[in-house]
This record gives C-alpha cells, structure tokens and sequence, in this order.
C-alpha cells in the first residue's frame, strides 16, 4: 500500500488492557486521534463511533474557518451518535471520548478538541503542547492551585471535565486556526503517551527521525518501555512546501480500525427519543470511567476535597516528623544514660580526677563530665603512672575508679 510518507497513525493496545480503545485517524486533510473511556464495555465502542463520523469530514475546504466549523459540527454529531447508541445499549452507558481533530487547508490548521488527548507542534527544534487539557488537575494548575509537576502525580490526574459521550448534550469543544510552514512537525496524541513519556522524549523522536512513520513507531515503543499501562496512538503529520500533508490512502487504526461489536444487542426501546432527552437509567458502573461533569458545584467538592486531602498530607507529614523527632530524642537520651554509667581517672589542672562518663565526644557535646577532683598531683606520679593517668584509665565503676586513686596514691613520690 503506497504513501505520501508525510503522515502516520500507530497505535498499540499496551500492556496491560485486555482491548484497544484508543482510535486514530490519518486521511487527505483530516488527522484524528480519540481516546476511548468506559472500560471495556464501551471506550472501544465510543473512540470508533467518533473517529469514524469525523472521518466524513475528510475532504478540501475553500478556507480553515469552513474546516474549523466542519469539524465542530463533526463532534457535536458524533456526541449524539454516541448518546444514540447509549440508548439503544444501554449496557454502554457512561461510555464516552476524547477527541483532537486537525485539518489542513493549504499554509494554515484548523483543529478541534475536547479531553485530554494532545496536539503538539514541532516547530524550529521547539515542542509545544498547542491544545489545553480538559481535566481536573489542569483547572488547579490553571487557577495556581498547584504546580505541573504536582499535576502530574496527583490522585485525581485521570479526572476529565469534557469529553463526547451521553451526558451532555451540548458539550464545550476548543476549536482553533493556526498557521503552519514547512518543516512543522505535529503530533496528535492519546494520554497513554503524554502520561508515560516525558517531552524531552518525545521532542528527540520528534527532531531526530525523519520518516513519519518511523517517528510515531519510535514513541509507541518509548511508551511500551515505560510499562504502556494505558493504550497509545500516535498520529504524525509532517509540512513541506507543497499544500500536501495526506496519507494515501487513509488509514484508520486503533478500535475505528475494527467492526463495532456491542456487549448485549437484545434488548432495544420500540421508540427513540430525541438525543436531548437522552439520560437513560444507569446500568452498572463502568469499571474504567474517569469523567466527572464540568460544573461549579462538582469543582468546588473537588476542590475542597483536594484541600482536606493537602491538610491530612501535611498533617500526616508533620505527625511523622514529630514521631521521628521523639524517637531520635529518646534514643539520645538512653544513650546519654548509658554513657552515665561509666567512670574512668584522668587530669584536669594538674591533679588526678575521676570523670563520669566516656572519653569521647559528640560533636560539641561532651560526653563526660568531672565527677571528683583529687589533691594528688601528677607530678607526685612516677613517670609510668603519670603517663598512664594522661592516656585515661577506664574503672567499671565508681567503687573502681576509687580504688585506682588509692594505688596511685600509694605510688606517688614522696
């Protein structure tokens, strides 16, 4: 099957889901990648439906804001196809995508965008992340809450505000027109590579390897060499100086790529509502669902939540380091006790004296102290005894530390 070569779609099931529900898309204009959510009932189902109505817009417009509007229409349709379906099965209720569409209409890139999948572009050796996610943690990055990097470790990093699916009839989707040139690079990808493979990755696949296709093989593998715990698809588009940035023929890979086979098909309403009414009974939770409805109220409880959840850490935190602190304390203080408990005969001034103690010390603290000064002179010692008493001598105890005075006392030089 020829090319162009200036575009490529890979995607990979990982290695740890059962199914595939990422969907990707690269045709003559039009570049897609969805991610579905759900669990395995319904976010293979959701990514294919999308794609796979989006993909009629896969045609040339006499102007980006026509492909812009194009495209909007296209997820909007795709999100009632999507609660259609729900009512029609309701086994897959819940189920729902991201989306991030682009398409090229001569030197500029009209895009569409709802979720946490990403658009980035390469351009002059320089990465950046064109589209903005649709989670929770990204209103706390956004509002200052917390940092990117906090963001990207936080428990409720998985949680989205936006995607296609049967809850909202009318959901927000980011449209955009950009300008490209030759030598742009873009990639349109799920989470399951921007949540396991770092920029600087990416922006060395990106700038290093020339073919399209080679580049998104090279990071479906980088994901796959972090564990690829989720599904990931790539899509890479490449701009040169013709208007053409088309893979001939399109492809379509990830579950679009496959016929839609549905949990239950038995049990169907004799009437269909309109998909405004849509809000059919729950079934059983999705075992893999992570979106939560965009709203005030909903933001607000996560947001306290998270600030409860900051204060036990801290707590926590504080707690730990003051148990830490006790138990270094404690131990110092049995450990001081024990030095407590030895003697040994030294000098001090001249004289022979008796120190409680051990004859070290702990950094600036002494760990021994004078426990009795006697009126015998070190130069009343013979040579010997009087080095002997210099160097310390240790006693086992008081009653022993005693007794070496009275020998020295014995020896001394009258």
């Amino acid at each position: 099957m020829s090319t162009t070569g200036k575009s490529a779609a890979v995607s990979h099931v990982g290695k740890v889901r059962s199914n595939n529900q990422d969907s990707g898309y690269a045709g003559q204009y039009l570049f897609v990648v969805a991610d579905g959510m759900g669990g395995h009932a319904g976010g293979d189902v959701a990514s294919a439906i999308a794609v796979k109505r989006i993909a009629e817009t896969d045609r040339l417009y006499s102007s980006p804001r026509d492909a812009e509007f194009a495209l909007r229409t296209a997820l909007l349709a795709a999100n009632s196809l999507l609660a259609e379906t729900v009512f029609e099965h309701s086994e897959l209720t819940g189920m729902g995508t991201t989306v991030s569409a682009m398409v090229r209409v001569e030197n500029q890139v009209a895009i569409a965008h709802i979720g946490d999948s990403r658009v980035y572009l390469l351009r002059d050796n320089v990465l950046s992340q064109v589209t903005a996610d649709h989670t929770f943690v990204q209103r706390l990055v956004d509002s200052g809450r917390i940092t990117a990097e906090e963001a990207a470790v936080h428990p409720r990093r998985s949680v989205l505000m936006r995607v296609l699916g049967d809850v909202d009839a009318s959901p927000e989707i980011d449209t955009a027109v950009l300008d490209t040139r030759p030598g742009d690079r873009w990639l349109l990808c799920s989470d399951g590579l921007s949540s396991y493979v770092s920029d600087d990755k990416m922006h060395v696949a990106l700038s290093t390897i020339r073919s399209a296709q080679s580049a998104a093989e090279k990071l479906v593998k980088d994901s796959l060499d972090q564990g690829a715990p989720d599904n990931v698809t790539v899509v890479i588009v490449d701009v040169d100086e013709s208007d053409d940035s088309s893979h001939i023929p399109p492809i379509t890979v990830g579950s679009a790529a496959v016929p839609l086979v549905f949990e239950n098909d038995v049990v169907r309403r004799p009437l269909r509502l309109p998909s405004l009414l849509l809000h059919p009974l729950k079934a059983a939770p999705p075992e893999d669902s992570h979106f939560e409805p965009e709203s005030d109220d909903y933001l607000t409880a996560l947001i306290q939540e998270d600030r409860r959840r900051e204060i036990r850490r801290r707590v926590g935190w504080i707690a730990f380091v003051v148990i830490v602190a006790a138990l270094i304390a404690g131990a110092c203080v049995i450990g001081y006790e024990f030095t407590q408990r030895h003697y040994f005969v030294g000098a001090e001034n001249g004289r022979v004296t008796i120190y409680q103690g051990v004859q070290q010390d702990l950094g600036p603290i002494s760990l021994s102290h004078v426990y009795r000064s006697t009126t015998l002179q070190l130069d009343d010692l013979p040579t010997y005894q009087r080095e002997s008493v210099k160097a310390t001598i240790n006693a086992d105890s008081i009653a022993d530390a005693e007794r070496i005075v009275d020998q020295l006392l014995s020896v001394r030089i009258p």
